[in-house]
């Protein structure tokens, strides 16, 4: 099993993001996967620098952690044909430690192209163009390819790494976790659904399987709590909501009814080791081995400290 820190850009500066992540290299955490926004879920989160940029910066100041976007959409603020070249570059520069993980998007951070934002049919079968173009292009060569909803004219990846990335293909139904099999190099998802691990392997999945695990780490539970009420409650809206909506307001808006008991219900909150890791063993249990910890809370350095201090070792124990 992998443990990897997430990066949450849009509650943080590209400063603060690099030196969080030379700090979770010290802890042992094995990666970092970094959120790719436009648009912050909230205006109090105050951020969204180019991530792109910021796993540079992470690449050449760190040596061994592992490095992974959670998760890139490459079809509408992108074209797939960048997110290769992108994806080639920062694997040569991190000596083969990234992970490009991809998925169909939020209207949050698509829409601002004003190329409009698709269908949840619509934004499958533009993922599923977007994977064969970006796996034609690391072939080597002038590549071309002429799809329903994306194109690709004479293009070349010049620098390409000796060793591909791994493409984790978020999932949050069976379709999509088929799809992760049968075109990606692994899964990624936000979820304990042990449904999505089997349509995965049914479709010829057998790579990394990532999931993400809330958390609201504190020095008190009432701390934690509170952190995640004011900048994560977005979280609770539910996949619908959060895929759909357009801008920070919207989400202020659509999360104003979540209490510090709906918090409580979803995150691992406080000081005590022990509810970490019983979150965690619900996603080892449905076949996740690759587990992101996600910590809303106040204090991220305090939050590292004390994965390094308390919980690594048992999390690493299931």
């Amino acid at each position: 099993m992998k443990v990897g820190y997430k990066l949450a850009a849009e509650g943080f500066g590209p400063k603060e993001l690099i030196a969080q992540a030379v700090q979770a290299e010290r802890a042992g955490f094995d990666f970092v996967e970094i959120s790719d926004h436009y648009h912050p879920w909230l205006d109090v989160q105050g951020h969204s620098p180019f991530a792109w940029t910021v796993l540079g910066g992470i690449a050449a100041r760190t040596s061994r952690i592992g490095l992974a976007t959670g998760v890139t959409c490459p079809t509408v603020r992108y074209h797939p044909a960048i997110i290769a070249q992108a994806a080639a570059t920062l694997a040569i520069m991190s000596d083969d430690r990234f992970t490009l993980g991809i998925g169909a998007g939020e209207r949050l951070n698509e829409h601002v192209v004003g190329q409009g934002f698709p269908s949840v049919r619509g934004r499958h079968e533009l993922l599923r163009e977007a994977l064969e173009i970006i796996k034609l292009l690391w072939q080597g060569g002038y590549r071309s390819y002429e799809g329903k909803h994306l194109r690709l004219e004479d293009a070349r990846v010049f620098d390409l790494p000796d060793r591909l990335p791994v493409i984790a293909v978020a999932a949050g139904g069976r379709d999509a976790a088929a799809m992760a099999g049968e075109l990606g190099d692994g899964l990624f998802t936000t979820e304990p659904r042990t449904d999505l691990v089997e349509a995965y392997r049914a479709a010829g999945g057998d790579g990394p399987r990532y999931a993400e695990v809330p958390m609201a780490w504190a020095t008190t539970e009432e701390a934690g709590v509170r952190e995640a009420l004011r900048t994560t409650r977005w979280a609770l809206t539910g996949w619908k909501v959060m895929s759909e909506l357009p801008n920070p307001a919207n989400f202020e808006a659509a999360s104003a009814t979540v209490r510090e008991e709906d918090i409580r219900g979803q995150f691992a909150v406080g000081p005590d080791p022990e509810p970490y890791v019983e979150a965690v063993r619900t996603y080892v249990e449905a076949g996740y081995d690759h587990i992101v910890l996600q910590n809303a809370g106040p204090d991220p350095e305090g939050f590292i400290d004390f994965f390094q201090k308390d919980l690594g070792d048992r999390i690493r124990a299931l």
